[in-house]
């Protein structure tokens, strides 16, 4: 089966509605059950690509192949974009990359899932401490965490390569290096649970002027790094050739909730099968 990763920046806040309430949260995002890690649905990604497909003028012959029909499924296969790399609040820049040994042993299994050839270093990491270039002793939100030791080279090159490659991103892979910290599985949980933003919104009469429907909503942070497994259950190789024509010329793709006030935006980054950028 072919299959090809897709790394996805996130260039704005992002909202994979879960369709249901949690706590005081009227719009939380979606979840994974096991982890609470934030995710996007596959069925979510499938349905934007080929949204993004019908606005390039793909051919409807192309499109009932590639993404299916109401009779029959198409060669495209999907995963969920899973969570690689969260943004978090610091005191020594701006904001921290924050990923866990957790996060990195699934990248590593989906890595060879889809044919890339490199493994990656185990991280190793306790509780309150992390791994990293050396901030001293480092505050992340309210909590702190003393140095280890550093990231293992090939965990940064891997992830590199899930960033993309035009000019405009040049600094974002430049300061990769700088930025990501490795954390313990437990202590990035947290983050993970509690360190998303909610934001309030409001429906206002039109002619009072006053508040008719005031919500609550969790989004993801610009800046978060996703990737996604694309495979085809066809060898022809023409589905994955059809969603790589798509970011050709602009690598960018619109997915979630909120899209009419500019949320969801992700910049598309295809990798091949040796660890590096398409």
């Amino acid at each position: 089966m072919n299959t090809q990763l897709l790394g996805l920046l996130a260039e704005t806040s992002i909202h994979p509605g879960a369709g249901q309430s949690a706590g005081i949260v009227d719009l939380p995002v979606a979840r994974e059950a096991a982890t609470d890690y934030p995710v996007i649905p596959g069925s979510s990604l499938k349905g934007a690509l080929l949204d993004l497909a019908r606005q390039k003028n793909v051919e409807k012959a192309v499109l009932d192949h590639v993404f299916g029909k109401q009779e029959s499924a198409g060669a495209l296969v999907v995963s969920d974009a899973r969570l690689l790399l969260l943004p978090v609040r610091s005191l020594h820049s701006a904001y921290k990359w924050v990923t866990c040994p957790h996060l990195l042993e699934r990248f590593h299994r989906d890595r060879q899932r889809s044919g890339h050839v490199l493994s990656l270093p185990t991280c190793n990491v306790k509780s309150n401490t992390y791994l990293g270039n050396d901030c001293g002793n480092l505050f992340l939100e309210e909590r702190l965490f003393s140095r280890a030791e550093e990231i293992p080279p090939p965990v940064i090159d891997a992830i590199h390569a899930l960033l993309p490659s035009d000019a405009s991103h040049a600094h974002t892979r430049e300061r990769l290096a700088e930025q990501l910290i490795v954390l313990n599985d437990d202590d990035f949980a947290w983050f993970a649970r509690y360190g998303l933003g909610v934001q309030a919104r409001n429906v206002l009469d039109s002619e009072r002027k006053t508040s008719k429907n005031l919500w609550y909503e969790e989004t993801i942070p610009a800046d978060t790094l996703f990737y996604t497994l694309l495979a085809e259950r066809q060898s022809d190789g023409k589905a994955l050739d059809t969603v790589a024509g798509l970011f050709k010329e602009r690598p960018y793709l619109q997915t979630g909730g909120n899209e009419t006030v500019g949320m969801g935006w992700f910049a598309v980054a295809l990798t091949n099968g040796k660890g590096g950028a398409a």
